[in-house]
């Protein structure tokens, strides 16, 4: 039995849930509100962070592109969303590390800590009314990214290759958290958005799609395909 501790809009947890969901497995998940720094939680992951992925009988599985190799190690294999040819997968890890860390850290990460956590985090403990010169850089970061995105599958039929690996699936994971505060301009790159459409109509990403935030409704175009 696989447990996934997440957060809805933390872009890396919806990474995992994207991965789960294409390789077929079924995990239970544990909302986790990391600014509450629960001990069972830190017990878990000592640096306070989601996703950790739990699976009996194996040591805690935590951040994005470690859970990543885990699934690929223990069941993704060839058939699953890393290539078999070792070239191949530097290319996939290279791109889920532009997503993971760099998209992260200039783009989604700002905006879902201003636009969502600091709504929950006690103004003592750094919550408080978003900072919009942060929000507006890191929506200026989006557009670069979108252009890289449109290069790369203006060149290949998914971001690493022909076929869809984690490298898509990290990608689709930030877009579409900052997709759901309605702050990716989508009208920057019409390859971009055609190749978002695409993933985002795959079974992997229904669950994603349903839900919602508490008195934060997703923007129009989340859960619409024809965007």
């Amino acid at each position: 039995m696989l447990t996934l501790f997440h957060h809805p809009s933390c872009p890396h947890s919806r990474f995992v849930r994207l991965a789960l969901e294409e390789l077929g497995l079924t995990a239970r998940l544990v909302e986790v509100r990391t600014w509450e720094r629960r001990e069972d939680f830190l017990m878990l992951n000592p640096a306070g962070t989601t996703p950790v992925l739990v699976e009996e009988g194996a040591p805690p599985v935590p951040g994005a592109a470690i859970v990543a190799e885990y699934l690929f190690e223990t069941r993704g294999g060839s058939a699953g969303l890393m290539p078999s040819e070792s070239g191949e997968r530097i290319e996939v890890r290279r791109l889920m590390s532009w997503f993971n860390d760099k998209f992260f850290a200039e783009a989604s990460g700002p905006l879902v800590t201003e636009r969502i956590y600091k709504r929950f985090i006690p103004a003592g403990d750094g919550g408080g009314p978003p900072d919009t010169e942060i929000m507006r850089a890191a929506r200026n970061n989006i557009r670069y990214h979108l252009n890289y995105i449109g290069w790369l599958v203006r060149k290949r039929d998914w971001l690493a290759g022909d076929r869809l690996t984690y490298a898509d699936l990290s990608a689709a994971a930030h877009l579409s958290a900052v997709d759901y505060l309605g702050d990716v301009p989508w009208n920057e790159d019409e390859t971009a958005k055609a190749w978002y459409a695409r993933i985002k109509s795959r079974p992997s990403f229904r669950a994603l799609l349903g839900e919602t935030l508490p008195g934060l409704p997703p923007a129009p175009s989340y859960a619409n395909l024809d965007f």
